[in-house]
């Protein structure tokens, strides 16, 4: 039955959620750290475990169709649908499988956030400090031309 290719995939996609968060927690580590030499490499990680999942739930769509013939059941079912049409044993690892899935999404989101976050607040950092090097443009009107406070001359710390 497709049933044990529908698990084995499962498996697969959960172990690639729970590497996903990993490199997302890296990633975050790295912000976090105000060093932002790894950033690139971090998120490139993180784009690359994407791409795998992406795979993977291609796979899974595929292999679900093919149970879902099986089972009698229409194209695309959810794997609650799946999982309900399913007999035992079947059906409670079908279910286990939907409820990590639930949490892994959830811990992913709740990462991607953060990171999201940390983010905006150092480009906003940047843009602060980039301002304060710049031509003297402090601000904008309303009608978004900028104003222009004049040139005048910085001492720069060597540690920024």
């Amino acid at each position: 039955m497709s049933l044990a290719g529908v698990s084995s995939t499962l498996w697969r996609e959960r172990e690639l959620l729970e590497l996903l968060l990993f490199k997302l927690e890296e990633e975050q580590l790295v912000l976090a750290s105000g060093r932002s030499r790894w950033l690139a490499r971090s998120t490139k990680e993180v784009e690359m475990v994407l791409e795998e999942v992406r795979k993977a739930e291609l796979l899974r769509a595929v292999q679900v169709d093919a149970a879902a013939a099986e089972l009698g059941l229409p194209s695309g079912p959810s794997l609650r649908e799946l999982a309900e049409a399913a007999p035992e044993p079947w059906r409670g690892l079908l279910l286990e499988h939907r409820q990590a899935f639930l949490t892994a999404t959830a811990g992913i989101q709740a990462m991607a956030d953060m990171n999201r976050e940390l983010l905006t607040a150092g480009f906003r950092a940047t843009r602060e400090a980039l301002l304060g090097f710049g031509d003297g443009t402090e601000t904008y009107t309303a009608a978004g031309a900028p104003v222009s406070v004049g040139r005048y001359t910085r001492l720069v710390d060597e540690a920024i």
